[in-house]
């Protein structure tokens, strides 16, 4: 029975993790493609000298100059509120699925699709500062047409509007210049960090996306080690359950135990004779158990079985993906709890004396 509970505990914990770094990567990989590789925060009317520094260094794809900011936009009646975000050029990679011309005003395509626009509809983006006229202070308006949309985010708890930044710096003009930077990959991104240090101006801020997503990660993280713990609690009681077995087998064989020891083994043997026991029943149950549910966990992601409600969570289905360091730590852990269970058992039979053993 010791066996079948590791095993299912093994198993358990397993799945578990599957989903949990299955949802986790799925959330990842839709944040990211909504992050900047780099953000550089300059000193002011630094931003062209700079961009040329970056462009020249190794990994770096593409540069753009960006300005961000809070306002509105509004169409015929309805109004929302939106981070504004000003581009140089081509609309930046973190649009993804962007439909339209190179530049140009962008909204997200679910707020298109619920004001009913297209393209070329007429926008108006309202920005929070007000400009003073003769008349006092007046908010800064532009009348824009859309040149297109972008895949809006599950995720996203703004509305995104992205415009072309000769246009934002009308509606923002108070904003510090940035850079977004697009490399070949992430690993190159932090890579980076170090050598542009060095060559941007004092006073510059570089942030990775993997800053940009500081607290997301950090709560992933914290999400992941409370599960594992938590469903570790299952494998604890089964290596309860070995020592309750262990020492069953050690009551009904205290006869044999003792005639071994009277003929001459030494405790060692014994010990080591009950730890190969605990070790093969705890190593059958946690391969069996580790097996099966890594089977279970590729069959549930394989097929879709586990279906999500798509108005509550931003994925249609529960993705599984067993990870190797996963899978490691369970085995790892299930080994050592069951190593400590067999070592306490082995010990009580060291010290059962043998006159005392062979008596019934």
């Amino acid at each position: 029975m010791a066996a079948v509970g590791i095993a299912l505990g093994v198993g358990a914990l397993v799945l578990a993790l599957a989903a949990l770094a299955g949802l986790q990567d799925a959330l990842r990989s839709e944040v990211l493609a909504r992050t900047p590789h780099l953000e550089i925060e300059l000193p002011e009317d630094r931003a062209a000298a700079a961009q040329t520094l970056v462009e020249a260094a190794d990994g770096v794809v593409r540069v753009q100059e960006i300005v961000r900011g809070r306002g509105w936009v509004r169409s015929g009646g309805l109004v929302q509120p939106v981070e504004l975000l000003g581009y140089a050029g081509r609309l930046p990679t973190f649009f993804p699925g962007a439909e339209g011309e190179q530049g140009g005003l962008y909204v997200g395509d679910g707020l298109a699709q619920r004001w009913g626009l297209e393209a070329g509809s007429a926008l108006e983006v309202i920005s929070p500062e007000p400009t003073l006229g003769p008349l006092g202070p007046q908010p800064r308006v532009r009348s824009l047409r859309l040149a297109g949309t972008f895949a809006e985010g599950r995720t996203e708890e703004v509305e995104r509007l992205a415009l072309p930044l000769e246009v934002a710096r009308t509606l923002i003009p108070r904003r510090a210049a940035r850079l977004v930077v697009t490399t070949t990959g992430l690993d190159t991104a932090e890579a980076l960090v170090g050598q542009l240090q060095t060559t941007l101006p004092e006073g510059t801020r570089i942030r990775t996306w993997k800053e940009l997503n500081r607290p997301l990660f950090f709560a992933l993280r914290l999400e992941k080690t409370v599960m594992f713990v938590a469903v570790s609690l299952i494998l604890l009681v089964a290596s309860l359950a070995l020592v309750a077995d262990l020492a069953l087998l050690i009551a009904n064989k205290r006869h044999e135990v003792g005639m071994l020891r009277a003929m001459g083994a030494q405790v060692d043997q014994v010990r080591t004779s009950f730890l190969v026991l605990g070790g093969l029943l705890a190593g059958g149950g946690a391969l069996v158990g580790g097996v099966a549910g890594s089977l279970l966990a590729w069959t549930l992601d394989r097929q879709r079985w586990v279906r999500l409600p798509d108005r509550v969570y931003f994925l249609d289905y529960l993705p599984f993906r067993v990870e190797s360091a996963d899978l490691l730590a369970v085995l790892l852990l299930s080994f050592l709890l069951a190593w400590g269970s067999t070592y306490f058992v082995a010990q009580r039979v060291g010290q059962l004396p043998p006159v005392e053993a062979l008596r019934r």
